[in-house]
């Protein structure tokens, strides 16, 4: 968004005049009767003075809360250049992409499979990139569910995040997996199941370094800028990764996308966008010279207030002392 922060927190916000309720993470319990309701919120309330006082939360959510307090709501100001270039891409989408068993054609929740995403899937298993990968990272998007499969198969350990980053990272491991899993610990429904979940600190205890990265996306052109379903999930993804030092500006970003979402035209990439060094078709192999990965930080000023509150990576990112606010 374009307004910045404000530097000071002091207090809890108002709503007309009156202390909006309590954050979901401070109830202890849900309380059915009106009465203990009211008399917590005037509990609430009592703590403030005349002069408004630091809202007390327990210490390591302060940041984040300033930040998810502070944004305008957290609404992001909306990007119309990136909007339009989805929706002209996505109508071309809807006549190859595969509907999913939630979110059917919905383009803004999901990354879809598409036809001719097998014949993707091994051209960029035929690149020397993959065929030396130890450690993929590789997103749950529904393009994606083959590579997952055969990497399994080929002895690779996968890194891949839960939907929405909602539980955060997970970590499949072909050695204890057992082989007639495979397939089923390659769909977005089995890998939570098949996978061991793993923290950003067990991530660097254990010493894991990603080989690639591979990710579906909404939209791209030919110099590898990428604009995906317009939740900024993936350019999250590489700004953990790279905060803790498991991926480097060297490490080699692949997409995997349909024809029709090539485009020829100039996109505009920020700060944050994570732009790809090659692109896959099932026609074409698309190598981009000098791909910039960024290495600003998470923006925590542009995160929406569900972000903030339902992605765990974000809070332990603090805890670890590794967050960085934009300039």
């Amino acid at each position: 968004m374009d307004a910045r922060l404000p530097t000071v927190l002091t207090g809890p916000p108002l709503m007309n005049g009156q202390p909006e309720a309590l954050p979901k993470w401070k109830h202890q319990s849900v309380m059915s009767d009106q009465t203990d309701r009211t008399s917590r919120l005037e509990k609430h309330t009592s703590m403030r003075s005349e002069q408004s006082v630091r809202w007390a939360v327990p210490e390591k959510h302060n940041l984040l809360q300033k930040w998810r307090l502070q944004t305008d709501l957290g609404k992001p100001a909306a990007n119309t250049h990136k909007s339009d270039t989805r929706e002209k891409v996505w109508r071309n989408l809807r006549r190859v992409a595969k509907p999913d068993s939630r979110f059917h054609y919905n383009f803004a929740e999901f990354i879809p499979d598409f036809e001719g995403s097998e014949t993707a899937t091994d051209r960029l298993m035929e690149l020397p990139a993959y065929k030396s990968a130890k450690v993929i990272f590789i997103t749950p998007d529904n393009c994606l569910e083959d590579l997952r499969l055969a990497a399994l198969e080929e002895g690779k350990i996968i890194l891949v995040t839960s939907y929405a980053l909602k539980r955060g990272f997970f970590l499949l491991e072909p050695a204890i997996i057992p082989p007639h899993r495979y397939e089923y610990a390659s769909t977005l429904d089995g890998l939570e199941k098949v996978a061991r979940p793993i923290s950003l600190w067990h991530m660097q205890k254990e010493g894991l370094k990603v080989d690639m990265l591979v990710t579906g996306t909404g939209a791209i052109n030919m110099d590898g800028v990428r604009f995906g379903k317009g939740h900024g999930y993936f350019d999250l993804e590489w700004s953990m990764l790279y905060a803790i030092g498991i991926v480097s500006t060297a490490t080699p970003c692949l997409a995997i996308v349909h024809d029709c979402q090539v485009l020829t035209e100039k996109l505009e990439p920020e700060d944050f966008d994570t732009v790809c060094d090659v692109i896959i078709t099932p026609t074409r192999t698309i190598q981009v010279d000098n791909a910039q990965k960024p290495v600003c930080g998470i923006m925590y000023d542009k995160l929406q207030v569900e972000q903030l509150d339902s992605i765990p990576p974000l809070e332990e990112l603090q805890v670890l002392g590794l967050y960085r606010q934009s300039p």
